[in-house]
């Protein structure tokens, strides 16, 4: 029997929004099908009209409002929601904190694992916190154009404040597109992949204010390329490194492998919880400074280290969590798969003077083993995984070393929820709150701390 939704394309309904997705998406019912609809925010009475409908769900878009939501808040700008910059711009701050710790709470309630999670650690200011933009390159009626992409399209909307990037980032951005337009360097287009510069990327250090501009190009060299890096160093002096990253493939993958430098040097430096650290153009590195001290001090506080243990730390990128970690510990393994992220870790431990670390290239997984066959016994296993969350093998590893605690570094809740899960087969519960932090205000992404205690 085939089951009819009960509204069609283009109808106009009254509903009260329910609920939020985790996307930051208002949730209406009709008849128990629900409807996503983008800006609207829980108890609001609205009109809705339905743009699709899909077997078991549906879009809409809100008409009017009969009520609004206490929390609700002007835009700033209706096209930080269609980029996707910014699709909490609408929810008040306390209110975006209070959604994130529920969404954290709800899905290890679905997942029926009992916790606590602490209110979400949040900012004094909620915007200008990213230190590192990427930027697409095209024409737009006929001139050369930076922005960012209208969501789910490869429509580019010319943009020239980015509200969550350091305003620094946004001005030497405006800069350089006005440089590749007087020097007439032509935009990419995707379609017949043609033209010059696809991408600009920069980074800057939120202490050191030093400035790194990436140009990604599908060519080896650019035109008038000396003539460009000459004025871009003296339009923007705090550029003390100026990259050629080339990538001449027909993809949505942002860097290619050839990187070059043009001018300066081939990194930039920041501070972190004290530590200094080389960034270089490919390198991982937390987009937000400010938090992601938090993020890792709360991280380092819930190991509850007394400088004697010894520590892994599974996914190390450029060493910023096992540099950390080690003025508290005996000894920190880490390791990456990245080769150029490990090459990074190894000088900026020499940066530090610190000389209990060891890195090493490889699958977290495998070389865990590898260590395990050594006799390394660690005290606490740090991870700090991406989005996809944990491999099932590594959790197996991990716990056949029986670390007395693992320490983990979340930045989805859902695959947090389910590793958690497999960990507590395993023989480990979570200890204490989970503590969530904010990484990403004005988006409904969050990271977490959580603990989990080998059960005596």
């Amino acid at each position: 029997m085939k089951i009819k939704a009960p509204v069609t394309k283009n109808q106009r309904v009254d509903v009260t929004i329910a609920d939020l997705t985790y996307q930051g998406m208002g949730v209406a019912k009709v008849d128990d099908f629900s409807l996503f609809v983008e800006n609207a925010l829980p108890g609001e009475q609205v009109t809705i009209q339905v743009t699709k409908v899909q077997k078991h769900y549906g879009f809409a878009r809100v008409v009017s409002w009969q009520t609004t939501s206490p929390d609700r808040v002007a835009d700033v700008d209706k096209t930080y929601r269609q980029t996707g910059i910014a699709p909490l711009q609408h929810l008040a701050y306390p209110a975006q904190l209070t959604f994130k710790q529920h969404q954290i709470e709800e899905l290890f309630a679905k997942a029926h694992i009992d916790v606590t999670v602490d209110p979400t650690l949040g900012m004094a200011n909620p915007t200008q916190y990213r230190n590192k933009a990427q930027v697409p390159v095209r024409m737009v009626k006929g001139q050369l154009e930076t922005g960012i992409y209208r969501q789910h399209s490869h429509e580019l909307i010319p943009l020239t404040d980015f509200y969550i990037q350091d305003p620094e980032i946004d001005k030497a951005i405006v800069k350089v597109r006005d440089l590749l337009r007087q020097f007439e360097i032509p935009a990419y287009d995707e379609i017949n992949d043609k033209g010059v510069i696809r991408n600009v990327m920069v980074r800057r250090g939120y202490y050191s204010h030093e400035m790194m501009i990436v140009l990604i190009s599908r060519q080896q060299k650019l035109p008038s390329q000396a003539q460009l890096v000459e004025e871009i160093h003296k339009e923007i002096p705090a550029a003390t490194s100026i990259i050629l990253n080339v990538n001449a493939r027909r993809t949505n993958v942002i860097m290619g492998n050839v990187t070059r430098v043009l001018y300066g040097k081939p990194t930039i430096e920041d501070q972190l919880l004290g530590l200094t650290f080389a960034i270089s153009a490919r390198s991982f590195y937390q987009v937000n400074p400010q938090q992601t001290e938090k993020l890792y001090q709360m991280a380092i506080d819930k190991a509850g280290l007394t400088g004697n243990e010894t520590v892994i730390d599974a996914y190390c990128g450029i060493g910023t969590i096992s540099l950390a970690l080690a003025k508290h510990t005996k000894q920190v393994y880490g390791v990456e798969i990245v080769p150029e992220a490990i090459e990074d870790a190894k000088v900026n431990a020499q940066k530090n003077h610190i000389t209990n670390v060891e890195f090493a290239v490889n699958k977290a997984e495998d070389q865990m083993a590898q260590w395990q066959e050594a006799g390394v016994k660690p005290d606490v296993i740090v991870v700090d995984p991406p989005r996809k969350g944990l491999a099932s093998s590594l959790i197996d590893s991990a716990a056949k070393m029986a670390p007395e605690k693992v320490v983990y570094v979340s930045c989805n809740p859902a695959t947090l929820v389910r590793d958690v899960a497999h960990f507590q087969e395993l023989g480990y519960a979570i200890d204490g709150a989970i503590q969530p932090v904010d990484q990403f205000p004005q988006t409904p992404h969050v990271e977490s701390v959580t603990v989990l205690k080998r059960a005596k």
